[in-house]
């Protein structure tokens, strides 16, 4: 990654425009041309530098209901677990972790009763006992700026 690369990636984060051409405009800022800024992106996605580029919305001020949840699946099960969860359209990320608990994902859907029934359906697809699913509803929320600054 050059110098280029590293400013694109902080507009990205901290300065994307609002706008009906919002590319063009992050280009035109940067001084490059808007190809040369695809290209850019496209190997960055390429090469895991970027994961996701999309919009980071307040789940809870456009009415929605959120909760982290969690299943526990013996090893040889975490692919066909993994497939399950991400099924739903709800489901906006899931990842494996090294713990009992070992399937982690957030769910983000209109009312609890939603949530309710999707791990329950999960764990139903799954054969799980009530104790192997995890659902942790936020009690308060704590902000962080998960933004990141490019090591230079």
């Amino acid at each position: 990654m050059d110098d280029l690369d590293h400013r694109i990636l902080d507009a990205l984060q901290y300065d994307f425009p609002l706008n009906e051409r919002p590319f063009d405009l992050l280009a035109a800022r940067l001084g490059i041309d808007v190809e040369e800024l695809w290209h850019r992106l496209e190997r960055m996605r390429r090469d895991g530098t970027i994961r996701r580029l999309g919009a980071s919305f307040d789940s809870r001020k456009l009415g929605f209901c959120s909760t982290l949840a969690a299943v526990s699946v013996e090893p040889d099960r975490v692919d066909r677990a993994a497939e399950v969860v991400g099924r739903y359209d709800e489901v906006t990320h899931s990842y494996l972790r090294d713990y009992r608990f070992n399937i982690w994902f957030a769910v983000i859907a209109r009312d609890v009763e939603r949530i309710n029934a999707i791990l329950e359906e999960i764990r139903t697809a799954l054969s799980l006992p009530p104790s192997a699913v995890l659902n942790l509803p936020m009690k308060r929320v704590f902000k962080l700026d998960a933004r990141f600054r490019a090591q230079r």
